[in-house]
């Protein structure tokens, strides 16, 4: 266990900082909490899917038949059920199913390659897997259990099950990009997702809250809306389409009385660009993800009006949301948005070389609370790395180390400044660099490559990659093919580029500003846009 050296200077600014302690179920589960609000509540609406509207009661009705199901197939307490559904009434009831169970959901998309689908559900322990009627996984997954979901098949009303489950039961887990070429598993407990939704300060979440379901459920912005929604006794509206139109993103939020709506940063750019009155009538617009544009953030604030928007900060091993700073008016002068302050029941602080940072000095964020994830799944090393215990202020604490920059401002708020690795974000998910890298290195005409990001006309970021070929055979998009094969569609760059070889700077560093000048004077044969 280290301890971090401070001063009166720099402890007493991070006390008033995560003075964040509120009451919230922390005794219960998400079991536990749903089948409270389906009690309380059985006739209230809960989820509105296209023509489809199901109240409490039904939803738990489904969820019981389901897990009554899973349970006669020998689901136990424990045990990792992966979840392959599209936005449906269906999702919402095998994630209830699978917690009902005491057992974890792993969410991840049909889409993703088979060599990584079999390896996060080989490390996950995975033996089952939930998807929709005649899906091509029970082909894909020969190793695995593949269950089809069908409501219309979930007949009879068994009772709640009869099973115990603590707060500090795993409920789900994701999976984020990894810098070894291998993606780490993120168990979230149950006292994670009820921490993050309950006393919420950075959006009202209530009985009156109706909630929009945008997310792809693999993503931890999902976690927020569906739970968000459902534990508080509120309405999950799931977006209708696999993809979005600002013109059916307005009907729907008019249409079902939206009050609160997350969008990762890119998606909150291009709609204030394209389409800002879309969105005019939400209470709430929670944003984050990346760094912000504050020429979109001003324009937002003159279509929104103050009290209406707010920045959200977190990484997946904090259950979502971590920080979140209401905008109200950009500071002359200011050059970045902050990330704010701790959400209730969350703690943060700044650390230098051992030392706790005083206002306006630079360090990692290091954050604590009941949010924290237990640890990287099967990574002891890397999960000894992140997560640490450190004494602070006379108390053991244990903090995840993000890798990300920022200083406290004489207000109060944390301002980001920058990652200390090379892990970015892209429309919201976590990428690191060196997995891509890694990969591309597997290609047998790859003599030399080197990925980056660079500025996108939508105020976010494009991958780039800058490739040394073997010979003249290689092309850009056999190498975009044997990245099909491994990576996700997101981790995949946009634009491959062919070229001789990698400038060095005079440190021996490959020299990144030299390399994204050529793009401004020529494409190397055979690169792809």
């Amino acid at each position: 266990m280290n301890t971090p050296t401070y001063d009166e200077a720099a402890i007493e600014p991070h006390r008033e900082l995560n003075r964040t302690s509120a009451p919230y179920p922390d005794g219960s589960s998400v079991k536990e909490l749903f089948e409270r609000c389906a009690a309380r509540r059985p006739e209230a609406i809960a989820v509105i899917h296209r023509g489809t509207v199901v109240s409490y009661a039904e939803l738990n009705r489904l969820a019981n038949c389901l897990a009554d199901r899973l349970r006669k197939d020998g689901l136990r307490p424990g045990q990792t059920v992966g979840v392959s559904l599209d936005r449906s009434v269906e999702l919402i009831v095998a994630l209830l199913a699978v917690v009902k169970c005491g057992a974890a959901y792993l969410p991840f998309d049909a889409s993703w390659p088979d060599e990584r689908l079999n390896g996060l559900l080989e490390s996950a322990g995975c033996a089952q897997v939930l998807t929709r009627q005649r899906s091509t996984l029970t082909e894909r997954l020969s190793r695995h259990r593949v269950t089809p979901v069908d409501r219309d098949l979930l007949r009879g009303n068994p009772p709640d099950p009869d099973v115990r489950i603590s707060p500090d039961d795993i409920a789900y887990i994701n999976f984020t990009s990894g810098s070894t070429g291998r993606p780490k598993g993120v168990p979230i407990r149950h006292r994670g997702i009820t921490r993050l939704v309950f006393g919420a300060r950075y959006a009202r979440l209530g009985e009156e809250t109706t909630l929009l379901q945008l997310a792809p459920v693999s993503f931890d912005a999902a976690t927020f809306e569906i739970w968000g929604a459902l534990l508080p006794g509120g309405t999950c509206v799931l977006y209708p389409s696999a993809f979005m139109r600002f013109s059916e993103l307005k009907r729907v939020v008019d249409t079902h009385g939206v009050s609160t709506v997350f969008l990762t940063t890119a998606l909150f750019n291009t709609l204030v660009d394209e389409a800002p009155r879309t969105l005019e009538n939400v209470e709430t617009i929670l944003t984050g993800g990346e760094a912000h544009s504050l020429t979109h953030i001003a324009k937002a604030l003159d279509t929104y009006g103050p009290d209406r928007l707010v920045s959200v900060y977190g990484p997946t091993e904090c259950t979502t949301f971590a920080t979140f700073y209401p905008v109200r008016a950009l500071k002359p002068g200011e050059s970045s948005l902050p990330i704010g302050r701790p959400i209730q029941n969350t703690r943060a602080y700044l650390v230098h070389d051992g030392r706790l940072c005083r206002p306006g000095e630079t360090g990692e964020i290091l954050l604590a609370g009941p949010g924290l994830s237990p640890g990287y799944l099967g990574m002891p090393d890397v999960t000894r790395e992140r997560f640490v215990e450190y004494e602070i202020d006379g108390a053991r604490q244990r903090l995840y180390r993000t890798g990300d920059r920022a200083y406290l401002s004489e207000d109060g708020n944390l301002v980001f400044q920058g990652r200390l690795d090379d892990q970015v974000k892209i429309n919201g998910f976590r990428i690191e660099l060196g997995e891509i890298a890694h990969h591309l290195g597997r290609h047998p005409d790859v003599k030399q490559s080197h990925v980056t990001v660079r500025p996108h006309a939508t105020g976010g970021k494009e991958l780039l990659a800058f490739v040394v070929p073997t010979g003249d055979h290689c092309t850009a998009e056999s190498i975009r093919e044997h990245l099909r094969r491994s990576l996700p569609e997101y981790m995949v760059p946009t634009r491959i580029h062919l070229a001789d070889g990698l400038p060095l700077s005079a440190t021996g560093k490959v020299d990144r500003r030299a390399l994204l000048a050529t793009l401004e004077t020529h494409e190397p044969t055979g690169a792809t846009s």
